[in-house]
């Protein structure tokens, strides 16, 4: 679709999005396959870290090898179903801090409210990685993006599993310099704004809640 959206095709990626997808899936093995889906994108989204040289004695001689060139990371996620991608991406950057936006869709006007943010107090230092199971509207990944800048953030992706055409273009729209990584475009937004088909509300299946 545009030049900074990534789709993330792996066979791994595509089979556990079915399994999230299915109605029968319950909330533990929903969480599980979140996090796994979630450490398999952060594979990806991680390709462009820098690296530099160093040298390491190993049993048998020295060698000259590679490490990551000490860069700083953050992962942001939008509350609440963004914390179910928390820990699979910790699990492949334990350094990388966490920082916290709470935002909800207002039902009627489906446009985001902030109510929660907490933040790493270096945040113009770190790259970031918003994370957020949907993107649907649009308006929630717009509204985050724009408080992380608002508070001096220099570098950030977003993350999500599902995503609807109209929230990708909504997002590229106002923050094109902003990569968007996604692991499955689905059709549309139905008139209550949720994706089709979707896997229906993240966060309750994530915790069990309705």
């Amino acid at each position: 679709m545009f030049d900074n959206v990534y789709l993330m095709d792996h066979p791994l990626i595509q089979h556990k999005i079915s399994l999230i997808r299915d109605e029968n899936t319950g909330s533990k093995e929903f969480r599980e396959l979140v996090e796994e889906i979630a450490m398999l994108m952060a594979y990806e989204v991680t390709r462009d870290l820098p690296l530099e040289e160093i040298e390491v004695k190993t049993p048998v001689a020295k060698a000259r090898t590679k490490v990551i060139s000490g860069k700083k990371l953050g992962i942001i996620p939008i509350l609440r179903a963004g914390l179910g991608m928390v820990d699979g991406m910790l699990k492949l950057i334990p350094t990388a801090k966490v920082g916290h936006i709470g935002i909800y869709r207002d039902p009627e006007t489906l446009k985001p409210v902030e109510y929660y943010c907490k933040l790493p107090s270096d945040i113009k230092e770190r790259d970031l990685i918003v994370v957020d199971p949907m993107l649907a509207t649009g308006g929630s990944a717009s509204a985050a993006i724009y408080f992380l800048k608002e508070r001096g953030a220099q570098n950030i992706k977003l993350v999500n599993l599902i995503a609807a055409p109209e929230g990708i273009e909504a997002v590229h729209r106002k923050y094109p310099d902003v990569p968007i990584y996604i692991g499955s475009v689905d059709e549309r937004l139905n008139e209550h704004g949720y994706i089709i088909p979707g896997l229906g509300d993240a966060g309750d299946r994530l915790f069990g809640t309705k």
